[in-house]
């Protein structure tokens, strides 16, 4: 279930309309469409823990991984690195998920994540 699925959920569980969503985040109602469509999401994790809060629901219940991962490197590296780090995330899904790659190059290509992933970490604390 995606952060739009869940936030109509739980605005439908709560019996609001999406005005009165609005209204009680502090934001424009065009949003709340946004949201439910999942043309946008919450760019920081404060935005996320207000949603919680007003729904009454755990953080992490709004967040999947992928969205978490969004969050974490807008925060860090603004949008340009968000949008970097989600092509990169839909180029990998899409690559594996069609039959272009055998399961022996898909451990190939983790693996050379992985690599590039520990060089950069020693890298940066070296």
């Amino acid at each position: 279930m995606t952060f739009g699925d869940k936030f109509k959920q739980e605005r439908s569980r709560l019996g609001l309309t999406q005005q009165e969503t609005a209204d009680g985040l502090q934001i424009n109602r065009r949003m709340i469409t946004r949201y439910e469509t999942g043309i946008s999401f919450p760019r920081s994790r404060d935005a996320y823990k207000k949603i919680a809060s007003f729904f009454g629901v755990d953080v992490n219940y709004l967040l999947s991984e992928d969205q978490e991962l969004t969050v974490v490197t807008t925060e860090q590296y603004g949008s340009r690195g968000m949008k970097q780090a989600k092509e990169l995330i839909d180029g990998l899904a899409s690559l594996f998920a069609g039959d272009t790659l055998s399961e022996q190059d898909k451990h190939i290509v983790i693996k050379a994540l992985q690599d590039v992933y520990m060089e950069s970490r020693v890298i940066k604390t070296g």
